[in-house]
């Protein structure tokens, strides 16, 4: 005879269905929880523009894909134990593009693979437009005026702007995550902020096209407000979704493009770069300047280690800082 279940158990189930935060999980995919992974989403700083070493089909050879994912990328560069490392990132991509690009792509991911960590970089391509205003600087330099008059008025309204944006991106990887069946404690999720690329301490004999032809009064805007204030606005947006907050505000001390002088092999920043043959490419003449002040191989190399501290450390907040040893390391806080 088949057993009913009194009504006020089926009312109780009821309730629990539509309450939940979470939905009821499917049956346990063996295969998915034998194969961990971490996932890289975000814009250039996380793709690996300034790397090279990019995977095939995102140097432009394919339908005007410029993500340039690097191999060298600092995801790939963690020593976190994952079975695969995933790098969705696409240089350019504001929060807009994160969600529509890179999330459905996360979707399958996490359906497949154990996902463990995810960490984030974006933002900067929001209402700031970082590189937009390096590129003013740049512009400014060679009419021999500067450009922070131009933007720093604005700076502090666009990064406000920014961080509802920011916030409601990194909702949709939380509900992205949750469709999957993750709780939020199930994995990591870490927001990490932007390194400012150069500095007003370099040569004077670099401050021109054939280093850094940015002035010294525009730099000390970038280092001093403009980086820091980003970096504030990011780790209020990772706070109100409970993510973990990586600040790379400091992470490129001493090794800035053009800081080395004539020795550019403590610098973990691309100097000015230009696609000579790009120029001359009408596919490809747009992007010519793309790889210019963002981190090289050895800046990836050194974030992805400061990013494995992290994720190895129990802490809310961290920041990556250079050490005496030349190294870049992390320090926390309490």
């Amino acid at each position: 005879m088949r057993r009913v279940l009194p009504l006020a158990v089926m009312s109780l189930l009821t309730v629990l269905l539509i309450v939940s935060d979470h939905p009821f999980p499917p049956p346990s995919d063996a295969d998915r929880e034998s194969r961990t992974a971490v996932v890289a989403l975000g814009d250039s700083t996380m793709s690996g523009e300034g790397a090279g070493n990019y995977e095939s089909g995102t140097d432009g050879e394919q339908g005007g894909n410029w993500c340039h994912r690097s191999r060298d990328a600092e995801i790939g560069k963690t020593t976190i134990e994952a079975d695969r490392k995933f790098n969705l990132a696409c240089s350019g991509a504001n929060s807009e593009k994160l969600r529509n690009d890179q999330l459905p792509r996360l979707r399958e991911i996490a359906g497949s693979h154990r996902v463990i960590a995810i960490v984030v970089a974006i933002g900067a391509n929001d209402d700031p437009r970082f590189s937009e205003i390096l590129n003013k600087c740049f512009e400014a330099w060679g009419k021999r005026s500067d450009c922070t008059s131009a933007v720093a008025p604005e700076w502090s309204k666009r990064v406000r702007r920014m961080i509802p944006k920011v916030e409601n991106t990194l909702s949709a990887i939380r509900q992205t995550m949750r469709d999957s069946s993750y709780l939020d404690s199930s994995y990591q999720l870490v927001v990490q902020s932007y390194a400012a690329p150069v500095s007003p301490r370099m040569p004077r004999s670099l401050q021109n096209l054939s280093g850094c032809p940015l002035r010294t009064s525009d730099l000390e805007w970038v280092v001093e407000d403009a980086v820091p204030e980003l970096s504030n606005g990011l780790r209020t947006a990772a706070s109100e979704v409970g993510a973990r907050f990586l600040d790379l505000s400091r992470a490129g001390e001493g090794h800035e493009a053009c800081a080395g002088g004539s020795d550019t092999s403590s610098e973990w920043f691309t100097r000015l770069s230009v696609d000579w043959d790009g120029l001359r490419d009408q596919g490809r003449s747009s992007h010519a300047l793309q790889e210019s002040f963002h981190p090289n191989a050895r800046g990836h190399e050194q974030i992805g280690r400061c990013l494995s501290e992290f994720l190895a450390s129990d802490k809310r907040d961290g920041a990556c800082v250079p050490r005496l040893d030349g190294t870049l390391g992390l320090t926390t806080e309490s």
